[in-house]
């Protein structure tokens, strides 16, 4: 019996020094922010507050869109307790994620990892700083890859990693990290009323977002003008195609001079792929001009009385 007691306390304390080091090189670098709102705004706006986490030593801060979005004043407390002014660089309400920096050089940074390294059953471990004064952690596992997760504009954000990580809401924006001490995810989100569920957006689309308001303070997105419906498929006519899923992308309605009405769209088309990319649904059409480039001429294939055609689409920047 006391040599099973030794060693369950061998591992609960190689556990912990895992978690402690993780703590220890991460902490420093998450920071409370304050999201104020706008001088002159509704005197019923409340002011935001959420975490972030410094990715890079002149002051650049990941965290969650709907933390700062809107906001006129930011501010963002260390975890020495200092607090800095800050700005908004650009956020992206489509990820939920948000770039802003705050004002001093030479910060505390984390190192980002691969989300698509995460394997399910991974230790991961979740860090805030929802009042400035003290880390706080949370640890768990990953639970599942590769779920969807609708942001609040309502397009799907892929790829979500979902863990049994307890959250609170002062940890949106703050970092989910691997037993290395890498950020792996953004916390982004906690399922009211259910235990055990909660997602980050992985650190591998945040990466993507951070180089486009980087860029130019916001994600540039293709746009065809339709709007369109998931819609059933006759399984027969399906098959006669080729399709494996007897769905499609039936279109609404088509912008009057928009790329889609350019391009010979009409309502009633059931859309089933662009670029040669299978469409089923309308989130396998917002995927698939996720990955279209604006300004390039692209193929869409619709079906149309019965019968496939072939359209040549140029997408452009949505507004």
């Amino acid at each position: 019996m006391t040599e099973g007691k030794t060693d369950d306390s061998g591992l609960l304390d190689a556990y912990s020094r895992v978690v402690i080091s993780v703590v220890e090189r991460v902490g420093p670098a998450v920071v409370s922010i304050s999201a104020g709102p706008r001088p002159g705004g509704s005197r019923s706006a409340t002011a935001g507050a959420g975490s972030g986490v410094i990715v890079a030593p002149d002051g650049y801060v990941v965290t969650n869109s709907h933390v700062v979005h809107g906001a006129g004043r930011l501010e963002a407390t260390l975890t020495d307790g200092r607090t800095l002014g800050a700005v908004l660089v650009g956020d992206d309400p489509s990820t939920d994620l948000a770039l802003i920096r705050v004002n001093d050089t030479g910060l505390p940074i984390a190192a980002l990892g691969q989300s698509a390294a995460l394997r399910v059953g991974q230790l991961v471990v979740a860090i805030g700083n929802p009042y400035g004064f003290q880390s706080t952690v949370s640890t768990g596992v990953v639970s599942a890859l590769g779920r969807s997760f609708r942001s609040r504009t309502g397009r799907l954000i892929d790829a979500v990693i979902q863990t049994d990580v307890a959250l609170n809401p002062g940890n949106s924006g703050g970092p989910l990290v691997d037993s290395q001490g890498r950020v792996v995810g953004i916390n982004t989100a906690v399922i009211a009323m259910a235990q055990g569920l909660s997602f980050a957006i992985p650190v591998d689309t945040a990466q993507w977002v951070i180089a486009q308001l980087l860029a130019g303070g916001r994600v540039r997105r293709a746009w065809l003008g339709i709007g369109a419906q998931t819609r059933p498929l006759d399984r027969r006519l399906a098959h006669s195609f080729g399709l494996m899923i007897a769905q499609a992308a039936e279109v609404l309605s088509v912008e009057p001079e928009s790329p889609a009405a350019r391009a010979g769209l009409r309502e009633g088309d059931a859309v089933v792929a662009i670029g040669g990319r299978p469409v089923a649904t309308v989130d396998d059409l917002q995927r698939a001009l996720a990955g279209a480039s604006i300004g390039a001429a692209t193929t869409v294939a619709v079906i149309r009385d019965r019968e496939r055609i072939e359209l040549v689409v140029t997408p452009v920047e949505a507004s």
